[in-house]
């Protein structure tokens, strides 16, 4: 019979700094974005509906929500592609749509098209000239970034993107939205369509540019790797934000523990635990108090730990949650 070990107790993140201590590259106030649609522009639709939010230097923020959420018209809204109806926002400290900090942004589109008969490198060499960087600038930054996305191999093959994998273009995608070496990223739907290892080709890009340092704004519906890179989260659903904070503020700090054993003294343990269950020898129940004082005495008290883990729900329990609540809510 194996015998595992109690986790190593978590290294919980320092306290980020007060707010007003930290700059602010996103502030969005009442941001809304309505449509006329119809043959005769009569109807009008809100896909975005008084939207505030704060995003600060350094953060990785996610933005979820089905389809339909109103995400990529918050994104779209922000990199100014479309006007807010209504509200205000700034993104780096200036007016939505200002000349001046499309130099410092990045952006990777959700359905991007690029030219097929250009290689990787043809196709960053035109993106570095669209920001005028020098030519030595050019070819040091091209590496760079093709080796980050790991297509250093097909660049010099001279492949045509015509001939790139899905995973391939996203990844090329991703090294033409950091040409410029921006302040803030913004991607919509990075892992949109992609297998498992385009999927995590792409989640591990976005961890290096935040370990970087980068600001990263996405769209995703992906929750697994919202869960694993994001700092900050956002819930979006029919264009009202319905959530938003870290993943302890909205999921609880997980000080709730369930333990799962096998034999020993019970009434020397039952103390610890609550909703005990006992099938035979194995036992299981959720701790009161400390787990890692109990895990120590499970041996003592003649017992063995088959698992301890943390008790709060998941990313995805925790939108399906929120998303029926909303519907009940509206329905009512």
């Amino acid at each position: 019979m194996s015998i595992l070990q109690p986790p190593v107790q978590p290294a919980f993140p320092p306290e980020p700094p007060a707010a007003d201590e930290r700059p602010v590259v996103v502030q969005t106030q009442g941001l809304t974005k309505a449509y006329r649609t119809g043959f005769w522009l009569n109807q009008r639709v809100t896909s975005l509906r008084d939207c505030s939010l704060t995003i600060y230097q350094g953060e990785t923020f996610g933005l979820l929500g089905p389809n339909g959420a109103g995400k990529t018209t918050l994104l779209k809204t922000l990199l100014g592609i479309v006007r807010p109806t209504a509200g205000t926002a700034t993104l780096l400290g200036h007016p939505l749509g200002d000349s001046r900090v499309k130099q410092r942004i990045g952006y990777l589109p959700e359905n991007a098209y690029f030219y097929d008969f250009l290689t990787g490198w043809e196709f960053l060499h035109y993106t570095a000239g669209l920001f005028g960087l020098s030519r030595a600038a050019q070819q040091r930054r091209i590496t760079e970034l093709l080796d980050l996305v790991g297509l250093s191999q097909a660049a010099a093959k001279k492949k045509q993107l015509r001939q790139y994998s899905k995973g391939m273009m996203q990844r090329i995608g991703m090294a033409q939205a950091l040409i410029n070496d921006p302040d803030v990223v913004f991607l919509d739907e990075p892992m949109s369509g992609l297998d498992p290892t385009g999927r995590f080709q792409v989640r591990e890009i976005i961890l290096t540019l935040k370990r970087e340092g980068k600001t990263i704004f996405f769209n995703s519906h992906i929750l697994s790797d919202v869960e694993v890179i994001c700092d900050r989260i956002a819930i979006l659903d029919q264009g009202d934000l319905i959530a938003m904070g870290s993943l302890d503020q909205l999921l609880g700090t997980a000080d709730q523990y369930f333990v799962k054993g096998r034999g020993g003294h019970l009434p020397d343990l039952e103390p610890w635990l609550d909703q005990l269950t006992v099938q035979g020898d194995l036992w299981h129940g959720h701790i009161k108090g400390n787990p890692y004082e109990f895990a120590k005495q499970i041996p003592l008290a003649g017992g063995h730990l088959i698992t301890l883990h943390q008790t709060r729900p998941t990313l995805e329990e925790f939108f399906m949650d929120q998303i029926r609540q909303r519907r009940r809510d509206r329905q009512s």
